[in-house]
């Protein structure tokens, strides 16, 4: 007695249902779910997308690439159930659905019938950019050809000379025109001349006779004594090489000056002013009248301060 073994089919699988209504969808599902795997179980053993999966059984096949692909991705599905694939691929389409996309063609672009021959215009091919950029590229070439040359022959015209040129040339010293012969200038004249205009020139410019000036000499001992700077904000006196910088309340800079030994400055304007002394060691300020001390405020010899 032989014993014949055969793979259960989808149609065993659905049993209640008419198979007028069955889909190919419903038999993987069916045939899925009487396996006990979940579809991402599935996907995952099949190394396939689980959106595609789910696609198949729903029969949304307008998700899927084409039919080809739904046939082979069924194919697949049965193979890994184990179960008859020919009910499935029977209940899929054959061919794929035409689907509305973009034409190759515009619509503008001309109906040319399969045995007229299409006639050749010269405007139309020029307004091809392939035929552009060779034209172009032709006539650089031609332009770089011919340009080397074209110098060289300009210049060779700019250095000869023609032969009839030299033989227009004056040959003979008869042609040339006759020289000037110099005027003489009787010198006697010209010593009359001089002589009778000398007393002229001495009469008409007599003797100045300039008289010295005599400049009073200052009095001694008047730029030795200080000068007194009554009402000024500040005052700086220096005992050496310095100097200072002060900008008044509306940023306008009243002082920016070097000072030398001896030098006595002052300076008021909208408070408050702000003040920097570049040598504080050898500079002494005078605020409002008072002596204020540049020592306790400087920092690297330099001091900054306010006056309010």
């Amino acid at each position: 007695m032989s014993e014949v073994s055969s793979l259960p089919t989808a149609d065993s699988v659905v049993s209640d249902e008419s198979p007028a209504l069955v889909t190919a969808g419903a038999l993987l599902r069916a045939a899925r779910e009487a396996a006990g795997l979940h579809v991402a179980a599935l996907a995952v053993s099949m190394k396939v997308p689980v959106k595609k999966l789910e696609a198949l059984e729903a029969d949304r096949f307008d998700l899927l690439p084409d039919a080809v692909f739904v046939r082979a991705l069924a194919s697949s599905v049965c193979r890994t159930l184990k179960i008859d694939p020919a009910p499935v691929l029977s209940k899929l389409p054959h061919q794929h659905v035409p689907r509305l996309g973009a034409s190759e063609g515009g619509i503008n672009t001309p109906f040319h019938a399969a045995g007229e021959r299409r006639s050749f215009s010269v405007p139309a091919a020029l307004r091809q950019p392939a035929v552009i950029v060779v034209m172009v590229l032709l006539a650089a070439a031609l332009g770089v050809f011919l340009f080397p040359e074209w110098q060289a022959d300009t210049a060779t015209n700019a250095v000869s000379i023609s032969p009839e040129t030299v033989q227009l040339m004056p040959t003979s010293s008869s042609d040339a025109p006759d020289p000037v012969p110099p005027v003489a200038v009787e010198p006697v004249a010209i010593a009359a001349v001089a002589v009778a205009s000398a007393p002229e020139v001495l009469t008409q410019s007599p003797p100045v006779v300039v008289a010295p000036v005599a400049v009073a000499a200052p009095p001694l001992g008047v730029g030795s004594a200080p000068v007194p700077l009554v009402g000024q904000h500040l005052v700086f006196r220096v005992k050496g090489a310095s100097w200072v910088e002060v900008t008044d309340a509306k940023g306008q800079v009243l002082m920016r000056r070097n000072l030398i030994q001896g030098d006595d400055v002052g300076v008021s304007g909208a408070l408050p002013l702000s003040v920097v002394v570049g040598r504080a060691d050898v500079t002494d300020v005078e605020v409002k009248g008072k002596p204020f001390n540049l020592a306790a405020i400087a920092k690297d010899n330099v001091a900054r301060f306010e006056v309010k």
